[in-house]
């Protein structure tokens, strides 16, 4: 079995069938290429390389063959590579190229063909192969006018940009997740495209003093899986964000909240088709915060703790489709977890409620029901990137039971 075999599909089976042509050109962010194969490959592709001249005087032609499992095109032969994958009936789902040159973006902006990855990008926008681009070069190189307007012609022509990160006086190429997000997004059902979608999550926090707080055993992991996956549906998503652990994408942009009186704040301005909501707000507050830090040498402390405003039926008037709310409980029956699932559906005026017992969360994995107006319930129990799945099929598709 060849090493790439043993890497597929062992992240996540979203690119599973799908076949994505690596074109590689002379930047020095070539040297991350092969990283970059094994990645689509642990999300289930079937990867082909195709290196530029100048780009196998960066990373060797060897190390993409031993990264994909396929011989690599470096030259255009009589064997035609380039129509067997980005041809009218060729076997390629995607080209992507990563990275990219300002000298390649500007050759497939004027549909100028003199390489292997412009050979195959030109006959790829010719076949309707979809076409994702990396760009890589200095920052001077990319806010050249000249090379903006190629950007602005590659997009009127349908191909995808990945903006590269701004740092040290360089435009870098996209790191290696952001990428293969945007190949899964490319490549998947594309059936949340054209939603504006709003993801509530983590937790808020209640100010005691300057230095302590009272808050939730929330991790934000629920919410930012189904941020990504919304994200990799094709919906635009905006997520606002609370206290968390769970570490964020770095394609995922935020907005950050504190307390519960901001997160409410924020609530009457919400703008979305699809709002879903496991934010963990605080019940409860101190009545009163302390100036500084209390000290601790004067004795116990005594907390005059008072309800938070519940808030989520704040999300109903700006959101225009479907509101998701969460419901959670510890140490309650099926009957009672329901019960108390479609109080709240009246309550906050929601679509859909997910609910689940805290019980049976444990790290990654989690159990929910998801209800809807009419009662009809979902039950789920796993990981929660494969819960959230299930939420967004329900958002779609309705409860099946």
């Amino acid at each position: 079995m060849h090493p790439a075999e043993r890497l597929r599909g062992v992240k996540s089976l979203k690119l599973q069938g799908k076949t994505i042509v690596l074109g590689v050109t002379g930047s020095i962010a070539a040297v991350e290429s092969v990283k970059l194969a094994h990645e689509l490959i642990r999300h289930g592709a079937d990867v082909y390389a195709v290196l530029t001249r100048s780009a196998t005087e960066i990373v060797h032609p060897n190390a993409l063959q031993y990264a994909t499992g396929h011989p690599v095109v470096t030259a255009i032969t009589g064997a035609m590579e380039y129509l067997e994958m980005c041809g009218r009936d060729g076997k390629a789902d995607l080209l992507l190229i990563a990275p990219c040159t300002s000298n390649t973006i500007g050759k497939i902006a004027h549909g100028i063909d003199d390489t292997t990855v412009t050979t195959y990008a030109v006959n790829a926008l010719g076949s309707g192969i979809p076409v994702l681009v990396a760009p890589a070069a200095h920052e001077s190189m990319m806010d050249n006018p000249a090379v903006a307007a190629n950007f602005r012609r590659l997009k009127e022509i349908g191909v995808e940009l990945i903006d590269p990160r701004r740092e040290e006086d360089k435009a870098k190429m996209a790191d290696i997740e952001t990428i293969a997000a945007r190949a899964i997004r490319r490549l998947g059902p594309r059936d949340l495209a054209g939603m504006h979608v709003l993801v509530v999550t983590g937790a808020t926090i209640e100010p005691i003093d300057d230095m302590r707080i009272v808050t939730n055993r929330s991790t934000g992991g629920t919410g930012i899986e189904l941020a990504k996956v919304a994200f990799e549906h094709g919906a635009e998503v905006e997520m606002w964000l609370g206290r968390h652990e769970t570490p964020v994408p770095t394609w995922l942009p935020y907005k950050s909240f504190a307390t519960t009186a901001d997160l409410a704040a924020m609530a009457e301005k919400v703008d979305a088709d699809v709002c879903v909501v496991p934010a963990a707000v605080s019940d409860f507050t101190p009545a009163k915060k302390a100036k500084g830090k209390i000290s601790s040498r004067e004795g116990g402390l005594t907390l005059d703790l008072e309800p938070t405003p519940k808030i989520l039926d704040r999300f109903r008037k700006g959101t225009r489709k479907v509101l998701v709310g969460f419901k959670a409980e510890a140490g309650v029956t099926t009957a009672e977890l329901k019960a108390r699932a479609m109080a709240l559906v009246k309550e906050a005026d929601l679509d859909l409620v997910v609910a689940n017992d805290i019980s049976k969360v444990k790290g990654d994995t989690t159990s929910v029901t998801i209800f809807d107006r009419k009662g009809e319930s979902d039950a789920f129990e796993g990981s929660k990137a494969l819960a959230a799945e299930r939420v967004w099929r329900a958002v779609l598709h309705g409860v099946r039971e």
